[in-house]
């Protein structure tokens, strides 16, 4: 049965759209199965994301017709594969009965649901979506960001630069107080640790044990350094109240320190319950979004799903603080140097995303977070493709696999952010810097990569 009469109007304008304010634009790359015409599966998939099904119903009416996600462009960028524009009329997306607000989940339910199953469609990936201002103000967004941790550091609110983070290593297997024992050394040098993404609540290292280790090795820290010093604890959890009591007790146990701790949460696995699980319980604390198995479906070697792009927008719109936004090519993981496109539809009013420029009304900003096989060596040229430094930067390798310990790891990305930052170069500094010299020969392979010659320059030898 063809749906393209009902499901398409290709006479409908974008900018029309966008200036009437009563759809949410979706950008797709789709490529038919062999044989199937374009339209047609393009025309079927905004049926089944929306009021349709493959043979006609005697339920539809002329309202049902009135809602229906309506096609409005589809362009054939050859490979097979077709970029195809689909406008979804707001009133689709499902509400909370108990206040009205929007759910991300149902987002996710019509616009990357069944239709990835379909069995006309080879594959289909959601590149871009355009959210207009009505619908925009019924999501949560954001109730703190990097300006608040700032405020805990006492840097500058507009400006404060980097904030030089970790993760305990081994992200698994040390027990309590070697736990909080890193902790401590750490933070003689940096300002943040993180829990890694699966530390929580194991057996040999019980949450009641651990949280009150480290709150004392915070304090000590902070005491011996005269320094303010921030963790971010992981809550993630399958039930909505295992996270409530997680968040409490970790509240309790700091204390006076609570606007020191944030809240992880990962969001890809866990789910966008468990984001706004965090985001409505505790709108005190930073929630640190963890994107954790989103390579699955974000991948550029996935090509169903959804992009890492995408991911980070409805994030923003869902109200996480900070979220992971990979090293953009200069770390271990996965990304390239035109990611910088995410953080900037992260932390600014207006950006452009692949496909559509988004105005997100003041809605508060969302940090990036950088992590994933960045040292101190790497972080001079990513701050260059970035143009600025206003993030929250996590080395765990890159501050314990310092050849001098965490201490002097932590030390080394303050000095090289700040060499960075007032226009000093790397080899200089480091002749000033013994930390920072230090990580030229505990990461030599970065060094040889970014900076040729170091040895003769820095006198090392071998």
């Amino acid at each position: 049965m063809s749906q393209v009469n009902r499901y398409t109007d290709f006479s409908l304008q974008e900018d029309a759209l966008i200036d009437g304010g009563e759809h949410v634009l979706c950008a797709y790359i789709i490529r038919p199965k062999s044989g199937q015409d374009a339209t047609e599966v393009a025309a079927h998939f905004a049926a089944e994301s929306s009021t349709g099904t493959n043979v006609e119903v005697s339920t539809t009416d002329d309202f049902t017709r009135g809602i229906d996600a309506l096609v409005y462009e589809v362009n054939d960028i050859g490979q097979g594969d077709h970029e195809v524009k689909i406008a979804y009329p707001v009133v689709l997306f499902d509400r909370n009965i108990k206040d009205g607000r929007a759910l991300i989940a149902s987002f996710i339910t019509l616009a990357i649901g069944n239709n990835q199953g379909m069995g006309d469609v080879e594959y289909a990936k959601l590149h871009d979506f355009y959210v207009p201002p009505k619908y925009l103000r019924l999501f949560d967004g954001p109730s703190k960001n990097i300006t608040d941790m700032w405020r805990v550091l006492d840097r500058d609110m507009d400006n404060g630069g980097m904030i030089v983070g970790t993760i305990i290593k081994p992200k698994l297997g040390l027990r309590p107080q070697p736990f909080a024992d890193a902790c401590y050394d750490f933070w003689l040098g940096g300002d943040f640790i993180k829990n890694d993404e699966p530390q929580g609540n194991q057996v040999f290292s019980p949450m009641r044990e651990t949280i009150p280790r480290i709150v004392d090795a915070m304090r000590r820290a902070q005491d011996e350094t005269g320094e303010p010093k921030l963790f971010s604890a992981n809550i993630t959890a399958d039930d909505p109240e295992e996270m409530i009591a997680r968040g409490e007790f970790i509240l309790e146990q700091f204390g006076d320190l609570a606007d020191h701790v944030a809240f992880l949460v990962d969001g890809y696995a866990a789910g966008p319950a468990a984001v706004t699980t965090a985001r409505r319980n505790f709108p005190d604390q930073f929630l640190h979004f963890h994107r954790a198995g989103h390579g699955a479906v974000t991948s550029p070697q996935s090509q169903r799903g959804y992009t890492a792009f995408c991911l980070s927008k409805m994030a923003r719109l869902q109200g996480a603080s900070g979220i992971h936004t990979g090293t953009m090519g200069f770390g271990k993981m996965e990304g390239d140097p035109a990611d910088k496109r995410i953080a900037y539809m992260l932390e600014r009013n207006e950006a452009d995303g692949p496909y559509y420029r988004q105005d997100w009304k003041r809605m508060p900003s969302t940090t990036p977070i950088i992590s994933g096989g960045m040292n101190a060596l790497r972080l001079p040229a990513f701050f260059d493709n970035l143009g600025h430094s206003n993030i929250i930067q996590t080395s765990g390798g890159g501050a314990f696999g310092h050849k001098d310990g965490p201490t002097a790891g932590a030390r080394s990305l303050h000095q090289a952010h700040n060499a960075w930052y007032y226009g000093v170069s790397l080899l200089e500094a480091a002749k000033e810097h013994a930390e920072l010299r230090g990580a030229f020969e505990s990461f030599p392979e970065s060094a040889d990569q970014f900076y040729p010659g170091w040895r003769e320059a820095l006198g090392i030898k071998g």
